[in-house]
């Protein structure tokens, strides 16, 4: 689980903790004298105390290195360690262990202004202590763990805002505890702090290579552990604020996603199902886009002898579309315009494009195809408002002839008040499909070359001969999705087809 350490490096480690705990205790003290106000008696002796370990520790990183120990014949070239100090002034019994007790309770610096809960991870108990009385003076909450393993256990079972991770440990050193803490899905953000020597920057590096936030050199700095620290924690409140926004996030798209699915099961509750419509049969496909769209499509018998079908389609997708279309749909379906024939064709437009003007529809229009089919003489009526042309095919052909185009002549309702639509007459004598659709159904952009499908390709497609039984619908819609290509497409696809 753990690398082994040269002997040199263990030796160095081994020699290098005591003085560390050195540094670090009498740092602490110092601080504890001054608040104590004892600062002028003991603060000399621990001064120095501190420099003779500070000296002691570049003595053995200066000397046991790889290169100074194959030197061992050469003395000559070790550093003379300096003479011990002038004995200092006698000074009145010093109580250490009740300056370490308020260590914990009393600070010359100021706490931190956003504290954080730390696990310090490391082997060496002194080295854990001293971490452990720097942070707290700080303000931070702060555990332990003695070896990686047990690391990832509490870390597991409890929430931290920061790791300060030992490089040399047993168990699990500090590079698998990276590893396994970055393995980690619910782990993988925390921030980590390497602890370290100096001669250890290379394994350091690779740790920050591998998520580690920064790294901390023994013995500690104060000042820089405060910083470190300081840095590590900010880090965590960015990422924690930033998991919130997009819990957030999250939350808000599937709330209007739900909405919007329930708008558009609002809107496909107003289409009459398919099937027979007692001498007519019907059949469509309402294929949405990506967005909530604005097609819709209705029809009915107003009385025995006269059949109404209308296609609309509001500009724009989305909810306004939505709701422009459900309410057009609406007033066509329940026959509300007063003083309207609905069997005239061209006064229904007009109607519709009074009533729904886009000054007052925040400035939404919609083009509309409407007919009204009279069995007795078998012809249809039919008007439309900047509507793509209805295509009729006579029923049973055996030779491929293009759809013929039911095109009207008047502009999108809702443009402009009091506006005029014609009504056209087409007698078709003989059984025949007739196909209601919107322009997303032939304007494809064309994946092999970036071309738009075309009205006339749709008609040639629609009036090929089929065979019995064929569903030229559900082929219409592949053949569509063929040329369109990966993902939805740009429009909704809606076609309905009457068998007359």
């Amino acid at each position: 689980m753990s690398s082994a350490p040269s002997p040199l490096a263990q030796l160095r480690h081994d020699l290098r903790t005591p003085i560390n705990q050195i540094l670090g205790y009498s740092e602490l003290l110092i601080d504890e004298i001054d608040d104590a106000g004892h600062g002028e008696a003991y603060s000399p002796d621990l001064h120095k105390i501190r420099r003779a370990a500070q000296q002691l520790l570049s003595l053995i990183n200066d000397n046991l290195t790889d290169a100074r120990v194959t030197l061992a014949a050469t003395p000559a070239s070790y550093k003379t360690p300096p003479p011990p100090p002038a004995p200092a002034a006698a000074a009145p019994p010093l109580d250490v262990a009740a300056l370490l007790a308020a260590s914990a309770s009393e600070s010359a610096d100021a706490p931190v202004s956003a504290p954080g809960r730390i696990l310090v991870v490391d082997d060496e108990p002194g080295n854990r202590d001293v971490l452990v009385r720097q942070l707290t003076r700080q303000g931070h909450t702060v555990a332990e763990a003695a070896d990686g393993e047990a690391a990832i256990a509490r870390l597991r079972a409890e929430p931290f805002d920061l790791v300060l991770l030992d490089m040399m440990m047993p168990v699990l050193d500090g590079f698998s505890t990276l590893r396994a803490l970055k393995a980690d899905a619910t782990l993988r953000d925390l921030p980590v702090i390497m602890i370290s020597a100096l001669d250890e920057l290379a394994a350091v590096v690779k740790c920050i290579e591998h998520g580690a936030e920064d790294f901390l050199p023994k013995p500690f700095n104060p000042v820089l552990l405060r910083a470190r620290i300081g840095a590590g924690l900010q880090k965590k409140r960015f990422r924690d604020q930033e998991a919130a926004y997009l819990r957030t996030i999250e939350q808000t798209q599937a709330r209007l996603r739900a909405e919007l699915t329930e708008a558009e099961n609002y809107i496909r509750s107003l289409l009459p199902a398919p099937g027979p419509c007692r001498t007519i049969h019907v059949d469509w496909r309402l294929v949405p886009s990506t967005e909530l769209g604005g097609d819709s499509f209705g029809y009915h018998w107003i009385d025995d002898d006269h059949f109404a079908l209308y296609l609309l389609d509001v500009c724009g997708h989305g909810v306004g579309a939505a709701l422009l279309s459900a309410a057009a749909i609406n007033v066509l379906r329940g026959s509300t315009l007063p003083g309207v024939d609905f069997r005239d064709p061209g006064l229904v437009l007009a109607a519709l494009n009074n009533a729904f003007l886009m000054e007052r529809q925040n400035e939404m229009y919609f083009t509309l195809w409407y007919g009204v089919w009279q069995p007795s003489t078998r012809t249809l009526r039919f008007a439309a408002g900047g509507h793509p042309p209805a295509l009729l095919v006579p029923a049973g052909a055996t030779e491929a002839a293009p759809a013929e185009p039911l095109a009207g002549a008047g502009m999108v309702i809702g443009g402009l008040e009091g506006m005029f639509y014609k009504s056209f007459t087409r007698h078709i004598p003989g059984p025949a499909r007739l196909y209601l659709l919107s322009d997303g159904v032939y304007e494809i952009t064309r994946a092999d070359n970036g071309g738009m499908w075309s009205l006339d390709e749709l008609r040639d497609f629609l009036g090929q001969p089929r065979a019995p039984g064929a569903d030229e619908l559900e082929a219409l819609h592949a053949q569509v999705r063929a040329l369109h290509g990966p993902g939805p497409l740009d429009d909704d696809f809606t076609i309905v087809r009457f068998d007359l």
